[in-house]
């Protein structure tokens, strides 16, 4: 059995929310202490741990109560007094003497960060000073993090990477007052760290920070791929409380389970195998539109990037005729999608779901007919299996019209090309 983890973030993830599902989930505090010691700063910090309650569900709250501070620490309305450069972390985590996982992670964890930071700045990541991230707590959260991970005991993949997933991210809004002043939210570093992995995000309508730059970097760095859940059999769920009192539970949700499947199954599970990718779907049902629109609405929504779009008749209220229209694109096209169907159709609402979609690997190859060139769309199963050989629909079709023959008769002589040349 692999065991496998998935963080749900409805309300957001910061690194002490990270903490809190992980001792939720069983990990001992006092074997972070003990492993956070050897980083050589545990005289700058306390680390303790309390269940709270957030609009009646009980999670776990840890506290990384600074030196220098009397009391709660609130990551989010304070500036940070110890401020750190990359090389002086790195050196810290790899004289820590951390188990071989954890030290890869939280070095890989940095790496990202900095790479961020610094294509924020314009500067290389090993200059990047690190105002929001550099400080104890931070240091604390990610590297415990990585412990925490790998305390579960859950499995690696071939390069090494934790079969950890993750959902889609709520954007917040608003602003927050940071080292350099006033920025909007996202701030710059989780908006880089999201177009780094292209992330799928979403509104949920909360204008406050949800997602903070050490968060988002665990995650980015972490998680093999974003959306919905991996198919697992979920075993335990641990809750970590955030800070911030929201209309909605401020709580992170580990989910922590196994897989029957192999191990190589979740290894070319998201973004190492190419050929699963995340996809957003949109659907709204109409029973007041002219039919003579949804050609129009078809076109409208290829160009603003849609991968598909389809019909489908259903009855609706009142015993009208309707239809069930369905785009599937991918997360960057949603807005303009959305903005065709809001535009172009009369629908009041539109729902969207987050889906993986499993896709084969496909490439064009072009053959001669005697009447002409015809593109044909090739599709592999792995390195050397050939799954479904296609010609092109308008090249046979531009040739049937242009020689007065059946459509069927062009494409039959694009497949015996193609094979001909294979053959050969």
């Amino acid at each position: 059995m692999t065991k496998v983890a998935y963080l749900q973030c409805p309300s957001g993830i910061a690194g002490d929310m990270c903490l809190g599902a992980l001792v939720s989930l069983g990990v001992p505090l006092e074997y972070l202490i003990e492993k956070l010691h050897g980083l050589g700063i545990q005289q700058e910090y306390q680390l303790r741990a309390e269940l709270v309650q957030r609009h009646g569900q009980q999670a776990t709250k840890v506290h990384v109560d600074l030196a220098h501070e009397h009391g709660h620490h609130d990551r989010e309305h304070d500036h940070y007094h110890h401020a750190r450069h990359l090389p002086e972390i790195e050196r810290m985590i790899l004289q820590a003497g951390l188990p071989s996982r954890a030290e890869a992670w939280s070095l890989a964890v940095f790496r990202q960060l900095a790479v961020a930071e610094g294509a924020v700045h314009g500067i290389s990541p090993e200059k990047v000073h690190f105002h929001e991230v550099g400080a104890v707590d931070a240091i604390v959260d990610i590297v415990g993090t990585c412990l925490g991970l790998d305390w579960l005991g859950i499995a690696s993949n071939d390069q090494g990477w934790p079969l950890l997933y993750c959902s889609p991210f709520p954007t917040g809004g608003g602003t927050v007052r940071a080292a350099h002043g006033q920025m909007a939210v996202p701030v710059p570093a989780v908006l880089k760290l999201w177009e780094m992995r292209g992330c799928p995000v979403y509104s949920n309508g909360i204008e406050r920070e949800l997602v903070t730059p050490t968060g988002a970097a665990i995650a980015t760095t972490l998680a093999r791929d974003f959306g919905s859940p991996p198919p697992i059999t979920i075993q335990q769920v641990g809750l970590g409380a955030g800070s911030a009192n929201l209309p909605i539970p401020n709580i992170l949700r580990l989910w922590l389970g196994e897989s029957s499947s192999l191990q190589s199954d979740f290894t070319n599970y998201g973004d190492t195998n190419p050929s699963l990718e995340t996809i957003s779907v949109l659907e709204t049902q109409i029973d007041d539109l002219n039919p003579q629109a949804i050609g129009y609405v078809f076109d409208a929504l290829f160009a603003a990037g849609a991968v598909d779009v389809f019909t489908q008749s259903i009855g609706m209220k009142k015993s009208r005729p309707g239809i069930l229209l369905t785009v599937i694109c991918h997360p960057e096209n949603l807005p303009n999608c959305e903005a065709v169907l809001f535009r172009e159709t009369t629908t009041l609402g539109i729902r969207r779901t987050t889906q993986q979609r499993a896709i084969l690997q496909r490439e064009i190859q072009q053959v001669e007919t005697e009447y002409g060139k015809v593109r044909v769309k090739v599709a592999w199963q792995g390195k050397d299996v050939i799954a479904n050989v296609q010609p092109e629909y308008e090249d046979c079709a531009e040739l049937a019209r242009k020689y007065n023959l059946p459509w069927r008769e062009i494409q039959r002589l694009a497949l015996h090309s193609w094979y001909l040349k294979r053959l050969t």
